[in-house]
């Protein structure tokens, strides 16, 4: 079932991948709306919530696929042999809720970038989105794992191109950036933006995903040297990664700090890329609309991967991935055709995320702070710690937008 299983384990970049193919979740289509709407509208405020996110991110990540490694089976399997039935398929639903929203965000996200380059209409876009996510995944059934992680590093490296490039054209004021660091807020709707950040940063399926990617590609550490190698490998893996994503974040913001704020026009990704298109040129903009064509494409086939990983492990069912990816598509093509904002919809889906966060967040805690199932890679009293702090915060974060929100 597993090759890796049986294959020693090795030292250097064959290690490295799963990682990435996590990571595309933190930069996907969402990223991008809520990034560039926090930039135009509040400038530098909210560079802070995309460095805590990335941190919060890193951490949750290494636990995750700690747990696939050291266990040898994915967080939803551990789920679904812990919960009785009424539970696990409640759990399970909004596991699935929580994908979909993520589909809807990259499936319009691919639509508006083949709608900026080819003037293809947003529907026709969500299509063509589609049918190349089920090639990026017959290439994973058909080849494995390591050629799907080669082709998803490869479209990371153009959304970090396509998304930073406009920073060296126009860079931003040193010292506003570090300005922005400090913790605070502007209203509800910064607190709005600032949830909508944290649930296109930490996100629920790559949290339940990553246990999978890292299982699949090594299978379950052996020995204690093993072990050890894998999990330092994993570190590297995840740091390098998800490095890559939270610069990619953080110049995204950056970009529309500098030069969109205050530009009419710049609440809809549209209406950004001109922007950009006017203050950098019209290759710049290009680089930016292929960049959220990769994001796109890269994050939807990840998406899917990740409900396939939820579905067998809570349910013990699996549908063929290429039925999956058509249901799962629905939505989004829904969303299109009756012309719902397209960027509205993008960060509407990411604050709806940010409440699936803590479902993810509280189960990974108490599973990998387990000795009967970690073992001697059970965490210690700092990361329980910080693993708690994670938990508060981001619960704290989602009650004073449902308040801020009705009351205001």
């Amino acid at each position: 079932m597993n090759r890796a299983a049986a294959r020693p384990v090795t030292r250097g970049v064959w290690l490295l991948g799963p990682a990435f193919v996590a990571a595309i979740a933190y930069v996907d289509p969402g990223n991008v709306a809520a990034n560039l709407t926090g930039g135009a509208r509040y400038g530098y405020l909210l560079v802070w919530v995309l460095v805590a996110a990335n941190l919060i991110a890193a951490l949750v990540q290494y636990q995750s696929a700690k747990l696939g490694l050291v266990s040898g089976r994915t967080m939803p399997e551990h789920l679904g042999e812990r919960m009785r039935t009424p539970a696990r398929i409640a759990f399970w639903g909004q596991a699935e809720l929580v994908a979909a929203a993520t589909d809807i965000a990259e499936v319009i996200g691919g639509a508006i970038a083949l709608n900026l380059l080819f003037g293809l209409p947003l529907f026709v876009g969500g299509l063509i989105v589609g049918v190349v996510s089920m090639a990026l995944l017959a290439l994973q059934s058909r080849y494995g794992q390591r050629p799907f992680e080669t082709v998803i590093i490869g479209l990371l490296t153009v959304i970090a191109v396509g998304f930073l490039a406009g920073l060296f054209i126009s860079p931003p004021d040193g010292l506003s950036v570090l300005d922005g660091l400090i913790p605070r807020f502007d209203g509800t709707g910064s607190v709005l933006l600032a949830a909508s950040m944290l649930g296109a940063t930490v996100m629920p399926h790559a949290i339940y995903v990553h246990s999978a990617l890292a299982r699949d590609r090594h299978g379950r550490a052996g020995s204690a040297d093993d072990r050890a190698r894998l999990l330092r490998a994993t570190k590297w893996d995840v740091v390098i990664a998800l490095g890559l994503a939270g610069v990619v974040n953080i110049g995204m913001l950056l970009l529309a700090a500098v030069n969109l704020r205050d530009v009419a026009g710049t609440d809809t990704i549209a209406g950004a890329h001109a922007a950009i298109g006017s203050a950098l040129g019209p290759g710049i903009a290009l680089v930016f609309a292929i960049g959220l064509l990769a994001s796109g494409l890269a994050s939807t086939s990840v998406g899917s991967y990740a409900g396939a990983t939820i579905m067998a492990g809570l349910i013990k069912r699996s549908i063929p991935v290429f039925v999956r990816r058509g249901v799962t598509l629905i939505p989004a093509l829904i969303v299109l055709a009756v012309g719902v904002n397209p960027t509205w919809a993008l960060v509407i889906s990411q604050v709806f995320l940010s409440f699936g966060i803590p479902f993810a967040l509280v189960p990974l805690l108490r599973l990998t702070n387990d000795p009967a199932i970690m073992g001697e890679s059970v965490n210690r009293r700092p990361v329980r710690w910080a693993l708690g702090v994670v938990v508060v915060l981001v619960v704290a974060l989602n009650l004073a937008l449902i308040v801020l929100t009705l009351a205001g």
